[in-house]
């Protein structure tokens, strides 16, 4: 059993609760094909579904067949299941037993094999150093107060030339008020804020992009590209105030840094 300090344990509650209310990022992705996929990757298929917008850059999936993927604090039968049906080796960590259990569910319908592990991103001694030829982890970044300790996690497993899709949180937005006040969403704590306790349901931390992209680069990273999410820019202004769509619209909260891989000087 892990041991769970002050915010693992807010957080891996508040993400069985996210489960039992079926959140979106809660649901595994049950109608993908291989071909959907393969054109997917290859930025050929139209319209992308709603759902793998989500999952960016497509690109990533070139070539993933037979290689050893870690899905990285990404439970929910989502992002697993597009690299297994492309035959990707995939592992899968997460705090949330019950967010584990959805990638089960993923591979019982699909047919793969798929290894699931609890756990907390911040510990990833179970695996063995360059074991791992890509980790993606999905948004989850703000529920650690420390990003320095996840990189160098990663940096460890990660095979020399290895790909991590970081994702990062806009410390600009984070934490802004989500009710339509009927003219926009008010940001009302300070930038100084790092700690956010949202109704004692779970933590978040704010990261500054000083730690997010020095704390890759410390680690032994380079930075190939960031890139914004396609949900916070192709969502609808017209949506009804307050719904998930349109405050992505305001608030483009995520983006994701890819980086490689390389011995440190």
């Amino acid at each position: 059993m892990i041991n769970l300090d002050e915010a693992s344990k807010a957080n891996k509650s508040h993400w069985d609760r996210m489960v039992a209310d079926r959140c979106g990022f809660t649901l595994p992705w049950l109608n993908l094909t291989h071909e959907m996929l393969e054109d997917f990757a290859s930025s050929t298929l139209e319209p992308v579904p709603k759902t793998l917008q989500n999952f960016f850059p497509s690109n990533i999936l070139k070539g993933i067949k037979d290689k050893r993927v870690l899905c990285l604090a990404s439970g929910g039968g989502q992002q697993s299941a597009v690299f297994a049906l492309l035959g990707a080796k995939v592992t899968v960590v997460d705090l949330s037993q019950d967010q584990l259990n959805q990638d089960r569910a993923s591979a019982r319908h699909y047919g793969y094999d798929v290894e699931t592990i609890m756990g907390d991103m911040r510990d990833l001694s179970m695996f063995e150093d360059q074991s791992f030829d890509l980790v993606y982890q999905a948004p989850s970044m703000s529920y650690v107060p420390d990003i320095h300790c996840v990189y160098r996690e990663v940096a460890r497993l990660l095979r020399l030339g290895g790909l991590y899709r970081a994702d990062a949180g806009n410390p600009a937005v984070q934490f802004a008020d989500e009710t339509w006040d009927g003219k926009g969403y008010k940001i009302h704590l300070p930038y100084t804020v790092k700690e956010y306790r949202f109704d004692d349901t779970h933590i978040e931390y704010r990261h500054y992009l000083s730690d997010t992209f020095n704390g890759l680069i410390e680690s032994g990273f380079r930075v190939e590209r960031v890139l914004e999410s396609p949900l916070h820019i192709s969502s609808n202004a017209d949506a009804v105030p307050g719904s998930w769509e349109h405050l992505i619209t305001y608030l483009p909260w995520t983006y994701a840094i890819m980086a490689r891989r390389y011995p440190r000087m």
